[in-house]
């Protein structure tokens, strides 16, 4: 056996839908990030972007399981001496619904160059409509 490794030339774009409405946003975010990295492929090598782009539509619908949806707190910083903030998930999830799936996807991600391009191939949207329905996005389910 010999260990493949993707090469750059190699990969082919693929775009994957995935619906968040009634899904735990721990167990979506975990599928995003795998599917973000390509470690959801057999052809999955460290050092390349080999992920998909990733569409996710019904943010707004996301679940918290047990008491994070009351007791979670989301801190901003500025970097100012007043600049530190805090936000309960209700009113994050009132605001800026996006921020929630975006936040836990990118906890699991690795934080380096590679890392950011990668999380740069994330689509959030509120509702139901996307702008990219020209690329055929493929649906996956969560549970």
């Amino acid at each position: 056996m010999k260990t493949y490794l993707a090469k750059v030339g190699e990969i082919k774009p693929e775009y994957l839908l995935f619906d968040a409405s009634e899904a735990p946003v721990g167990r979506l975010a975990v599928r995003i990030a795998n599917a973000l990295r390509g470690k959801d492929k057999p052809t999955y090598t460290p050092h390349i972007d080999t992920g998909a782009c990733v569409i996710v539509i019904n943010a707004a619908k996301a679940v918290f399981t047990g008491r994070k949806g009351t007791e979670k707190v989301y801190v901003d910083y500025t970097g100012y001496r007043s600049g530190y903030k805090t936000h309960k998930a209700s009113e994050v999830r009132e605001n800026d619904p996006v921020r929630f799936i975006k936040d836990a996807v990118w906890g699991m991600m690795p934080h380096g160059r590679l890392g950011r391009t990668q999380f740069s191939k994330l689509k959030v949207y509120a509702g139901a409509e996307h702008p990219h329905t020209a690329q055929k996005p493929v649906k996956v389910t969560v549970e």
